[in-house]
């Protein structure tokens, strides 16, 4: 089944995204483990959540049991210090998907527009880790990339299968991933 996406869509995310992503990683230079493009059931603007092994050191020792901690935070998308990073290189995306919403005239065209979005979000991601942005080989295996939805369903875990090496996902689908 051909996922239905949108490639101007495509191209705005991708550029916002590659740029906030690439001033991440060129400002924090630590083992990021989680990469994804957050967005709503409403099919909101999309922010990037992260987290580096680092970052959940730097977190989880604030708290007074750390291992509690590291095991809840590990793949919180709104705890880590990396959430909405970069936000301002997603101004044309917001505006453009606030036009967009705005010319549909009833919920099943919204609703097919919030797909086409997540659709067009997981292709961006697809293409920057074709780019090599999440590392070759070896390193690409450290990460876990998506495109998903919060609060978090099925969908997210779909995504996360087609995004990702199956060596990379055996934390993550043992540790969060939503039932298919």
């Amino acid at each position: 089944m051909e996922l239905e996406i949108d490639e101007d869509l495509v191209k705005i995310i991708q550029i916002a995204t590659e740029n906030a992503l690439l001033k991440l990683f060129e400002e924090h230079n630590e083992r990021f483990y989680y990469c994804s493009l957050i967005t709503t059931g409403e099919g909101l603007c999309p922010i990037i959540s992260a987290w580096s092994i680092e970052a959940l050191e730097r977190v989880a020792n604030e708290s007074a049991d750390v291992e509690e901690a590291k095991y809840y935070l590990k793949w919180s998308y709104s705890e880590t210090p990396y959430f909405a990073y970069g936000e301002d290189y997603f101004k044309d995306v917001k505006s453009v998907f606030i036009d967009r919403m705005n010319k549909l005239k009833n919920a099943e065209e919204r609703q097919r527009e919030v797909q086409v979005r997540i659709n067009s979000m997981e292709k961006a991601m697809h293409n920057l880790d074709a780019k090599g942005i999440f590392g070759r080989g070896k390193q690409r295996l450290d990460i876990v990339i998506n495109a998903e939805f919060m609060p978090p369903d099925y969908t997210n875990t779909e995504r996360a299968l087609r995004l990702n090496p199956k060596e990379a996902l055996y934390e993550w689908l043992e540790e969060i991933a939503e039932d298919i």
